[in-house]
């Protein structure tokens, strides 16, 4: 019994079809990790840059309350100096 050439051929291209298949899942499985751990890294950055933000929010002065303070104290300075005491 002799093989045909053409048999021989077409399992050499199969094998060739196979490797270059697992070696594209490989490359897909490296870059979808990537994207996964770039996806964690920029979650943790979120959450850090949403604290920051909370905390820069809680340290602020409270703007419109100290301007209604200063208008109130400057209508009591004006009556005050307009009646004369």
């Amino acid at each position: 019994m002799t093989s045909h050439p053409e048999h021989a051929v077409k399992s050499a291209e199969l094998a060739e079809l196979r490797r270059s298949l697992d070696v594209g899942v490989v490359r897909i499985d490296g870059h979808l990790a990537l994207l996964t751990q770039r996806g964690d890294q920029t979650e943790h950055e979120i959450a850090e840059l949403g604290e920051r933000v909370r905390a820069l929010e809680h340290g602020t002065w409270p703007l419109p309350s100290i301007a209604a303070l200063t208008g109130v104290a400057a209508l009591a300075l004006a009556i005050w100096q307009a009646t004369g005491r």
